[in-house]
C-alpha cells in the first residue's frame, strides 16, 4: 500500500505549484517523491516550491534532463523568464537523484518502472509506469485533444518514441498524459502518431527541391499547411496547447520547415523535422504539467 504521494513533474510557474500544493496538502497525506517526465519549462518551473514543501522527498530524473535543466543549452528558462517574470524561475531546480535507462524506482511502498526515450517532443523523455494499477504516466510524448509543441523538431524520433513507448508498456491501461485527461493508451498513442504524420505529409512537398523556396518554407507554404492542419484539426479548447516559449532565437523554425532529423526514421518515413510555425506564449488558463502516481 503507498504510504504517500508521488508527484510527477512540477507545472509551469511557481504560483501554480503553489496553488497545486494547498491542494496536495489538503490530502492530508506525505509527498514521498517527485519524479520529472521532460525539461520543458512548463514541466519543470514549479519543482522549486514542492521540494521546499517536501524537502526530503527524493526528486528524479534522468541524466540529460538534469544537464538540460543546468545548462539551459536552448535558453527556454531564460526566455520563459523574460516573458513570465519572477514567477518563473531564470535557474529551475535541477533534480537530484538520477533515473538510470530502464530503472524501477521503489518510492513510499510504491512501483514505478520507468523508459528513457531520445528527443522527440523534448530532447529527452522518461515515462513512468505503476504496474500495480496499469498507469502510466507517459508526460508529453502523448497529449489529448492538444496542438503538440513541434518546436524542437524531432518529429522522426517522436514517432519511434511513440513505437517504443507502446512496445515497452503492452499492459497500460490508462495513460496520463502532459496536457489533456488520461485516456485508452492505444487512442492517445494512435491520435498522436496521426498528428506527426499527417503534419510531415503536410510539409514534406514544402521542402522539395523544385517547391518554390527548395529546402526553405516559403509564407505561402506555411499558410498552406497551417490551414491544411486547422480543417483536419479543429482548434482545441482555449487553453488546449502544448507551448513553448516564443522568442528570436527560437522563430528561425518559422522560416524553415526542416532539417534532417538525427535519429533514424519510423519505417516509411523520409527524414525531416517538423518546424513550419512556432508554437506562441503560453495560454491562460492552461496548467499541465503535474499529476499524482500513488
Amino acid at each position: 500500500m503507498p504510504q504517500g504521494l508521488v508527484l510527477v513533474d512540477g507545472l509551469r510557474t511557481l504560483s501554480d505549484a503553489r496553488r497545486a500544493l494547498s491542494r496536495v496538502q489538503a490530502t492530508g497525506r506525505p509527498v514521498v517523491a517527485i519524479v520529472v517526465t521532460h525539461p520543458h519549462p512548463d514541466h519543470v518551473g514549479g519543482l522549486a516550491v514542492f521540494h521546499q514543501a517536501y524537502p526530503t522527498a527524493p526528486v528524479y530524473a534522468n541524466v540529460a534532463t538534469a544537464e538540460f535543466l543546468r545548462t539551459d543549452p536552448l535558453g527556454f528558462f531564460a526566455l520563459t523568464h523574460q516573458q513570465l517574470g519572477d514567477d518563473h524561475p531564470l535557474k529551475p531546480f535541477v533534480p537530484d537523484h538520477p533515473v538510470a535507462p530502464g530503472a524501477a524506482l521503489d518510492v513510499g511502498g510504491a512501483r514505478l518502472e520507468s523508459a528513457e526515450f531520445g528527443a522527440g517532443e523534448a530532447v529527452t523523455a522518461v515515462a513512468y509506469y505503476r504496474p500495480d494499477t496499469g498507469a502510466l504516466f507517459a508526460g508529453d510524448l502523448v497529449g489529448n485533444h492538444v496542438t503538440p509543441a513541434l518546436l524542437e523538431g524531432h518529429t522522426c524520433g517522436w514517432l519511434t518514441d511513440l513505437d517504443q513507448l507502446r512496445a515497452r508498456f503492452p499492459t497500460a491501461k490508462l495513460i496520463y498524459p502532459g496536457h489533456g485527461a488520461p485516456g485508452e493508451p492505444a487512442a492517445l498513442i494512435d491520435a498522436q502518431r496521426d498528428y506527426l504524420r499527417t503534419f510531415r505529409a503536410l510539409v514534406h512537398p514544402a521542402i522539395a527541391p523544385s517547391s518554390p523556396a527548395g529546402a526553405d518554407v516559403d509564407p505561402a507554404e506555411r499558410q498552406s499547411v497551417t490551414a491544411e492542419l486547422d480543417r483536419r484539426y479543429p482548434r482545441p479548447p482555449p487553453g488546449g496547447l502544448a507551448a513553448r516559449p516564443a522568442g528570436p532565437q527560437h522563430q528561425r523554425g518559422g522560416r524553415r520547415a526542416a532539417r534532417g532529423d538525427r535519429r533514424q526514421p519510423a519505417a516509411g518515413l523520409p527524414s525531416l523535422t517538423s518546424r513550419v510555425a512556432p508554437t506562441s506564449a503560453y495560454p491562460a488558463g492552461r496548467r499541465a504539467g503535474a499529476g499524482t502516481a500513488a
